[in-house]
């Protein structure tokens, strides 16, 4: 069932998202060849607390192995998503860094993820940032109160692969608000045995488009937690809270 907000939900998740995005700004300053990811994931989690939140993350059931044990989800390259910070795990230069970070806020969840460049990156690491990023962007153009769901997955799908890119399959967007995952599940492809929905003004999504170099396909690491590319090739993923409008989106995470 997909909820609408109430006014008081929306506003706990405006101003969660808009500490949410001064906090992951805080932790992409402090991105730089040399650095390890558990000092970065040390950095986020000082900031939620210190701002009245509490990670969503942290204890997180949702793996196949043991409770998620950070923060923040620090994936680097070919890590698609869930990367779990580590003190050996060193940045270097010309690494794509990808944060996803999640807070609860006055009871209310936000979700999102960016991209950094560590040092130098080359032409193919920007493209693909760059890709992931505005694929977001083309994805929620056309949707509005009476929007179809589908019409988001469809924009994405379209400009990714004529960009070159494929688009992950197996992990999706999802509806967030009282509890960090929620209905709707969202691809960021388009197809016609997923459930599609009418939406309403009111109604908030986690939409983050999931985007690989090579072939779409995933392994599972077996930590039960980090999925890589199946060829080992780059992989972009960026990530915002929406709320639906009658006129628009208006995207939570993104700094007024």
């Amino acid at each position: 069932m997909i909820k609408v907000r109430s006014k008081k939900e929306i506003e706990a998740m405006r101003e969660g998202g808009q500490i949410m995005a001064k906090i992951m700004a805080e932790v992409g300053k402090a991105i730089a060849p040399g650095k390890n990811t558990l000092e970065l994931d040390k950095l986020a989690e000082k900031l939620v607390f210190a701002n009245g939140g509490t990670p969503a993350f942290k204890g997180y059931e949702g793996g196949m192995g043991s409770p998620y044990p950070a923060t923040a989800c620090i994936s680097i390259n070919s890590e698609v998503v869930h990367g779990i910070p580590k003190k050996n795990v060193i940045l270097k230069n010309g690494d794509l860094v990808k944060i996803d970070l999640g807070m609860k806020y006055e009871n209310m969840f936000t979700d999102m993820a960016r991209m950094f460049l560590v040092g130098n990156a080359s032409v193919e690491v920007k493209k693909i940032k760059e890709a992931a990023e505005q694929s977001f962007w083309e994805g929620i153009k056309n949707l509005r109160e009476g929007s179809m769901l589908s019409d988001y997955s469809k924009a994405v799908q379209k400009y990714v692969e004529a960009n070159g890119f494929s688009v992950v399959r197996n992990l999706v967007g999802h509806g967030v608000g009282q509890k960090l995952h929620e209905d709707p599940i969202i691809p960021n492809y388009y197809s016609r045995r997923c459930e599609d929905y009418r939406l309403e003004s009111g109604i908030t999504l986690a939409l983050e488009p999931m985007i690989n170099a090579g072939t779409f396909e995933t392994v599972l690491g077996k930590d039960g937690w980090i999925f890589q590319t199946q060829d080992g090739k780059l992989s972009g993923h960026y990530e915002n809270t929406v709320l639906i409008t009658k006129d628009g989106v208006e995207v939570l995470t993104i700094l007024k």
